[in-house]
Formats: C-alpha cells, structure tokens, sequence
C-alpha cells in the first residue's frame, strides 16, 4: 500500500508550518521552496487543510498561512484524512462508499485483516504529532535556520 504524493507533501508542508509555528504566516511560495514541491501543487492540497481547521491562511504583502493550532495537536493522521480521507486499505472498508462494500461482507474470510492493517495504520499515524516531527529534524534545522 502506498500513500499519494498528496499525503506525502500535504505532510511535509505541515512540517514547515509547524517549525515556523508563533511567527508570521508563511507564504505558499516559501513553503515549496524550502520543500522543493511545485507550488500547483501545493495549492490543490492546502484547501483540504484549511477545510479541515488544520491551517488559517492570511491575505495581503504579509500573509500566507499558519497552523490553526498547536503542532502537538495535530496528529499526522489528521494531515492525511484531510487530504486523502478516510484510511482504508480496501474499497470495502470505506465508511464513505457503501456501494463498494461487496455482498460477502458478514461471510468474508479476509475482512478481519483489513480491518487489522486499517486500524494499525490509523494507530501508527495517530501517535505521531507534528511536533514530533520537527524534533526529529535536526537537519532541517541546520538547512533552514532556527526560527
């Protein structure tokens, strides 16, 4: 199972917000700079985050866009089921899609290890904070500078 390219920047831009947390609102264009993602493409996933409550975003010379809330308040779980939805690794486990639930459902050999990878996946994604992230990137720090 792979996640999209969606998720994957939708996270890492998280990331550059959440190390820039409590300054100015940072620009769109700054964040795919630091990143080296195509700044399109950031403007389709920044939508489902704002939609989400994840981020605020400013207009004007000075504005750009900020985390919403803390970055030990938000999971990276939360980042990938706004931009992706709901974490299922099979169609039929899809709270959203109904249809695509087959006619086996109550007698099906293999849903209990879905259900299983769904849910550990959910786990794994749900324990990680963004804040966690950033202490985890001494890195970037160095690259970028400490704010």
């Amino acid at each position: 199972m792979r996640l999209s390219a969606k998720v994957e920047y939708g996270v890492r831009a998280m990331a550059v917000l959440a190390f820039h947390y409590g300054s100015e609102p940072l620009p769109l264009r700054e964040v795919a700079e630091q990143e080296e993602i195509s700044l399109k493409f950031l403007e389709q996933i920044f939508p489902d985050l704002r939609k989400a409550g994840l981020i605020t975003s400013v207009r004007g010379s000075r504005g750009g866009y900020a985390l919403a809330v803390s970055p030990d308040k938000i999971k990276v779980g939360d980042i990938v089921r706004a931009v992706e939805g709901p974490i299922t690794p099979v169609n039929c486990l899809s709270e959203s899609n109904t249809d695509a639930c087959c006619h086996r459902k109550e007698a099906c050999l293999t849903r209990q290890v879905w259900e299983k990878l769904r849910d550990k996946i959910n786990d794994v994604l749900d324990e990680v904070t963004l804040n966690e992230l950033i202490d985890f990137g001494p890195a970037y720090k160095t690259t970028v500078g400490e704010v």
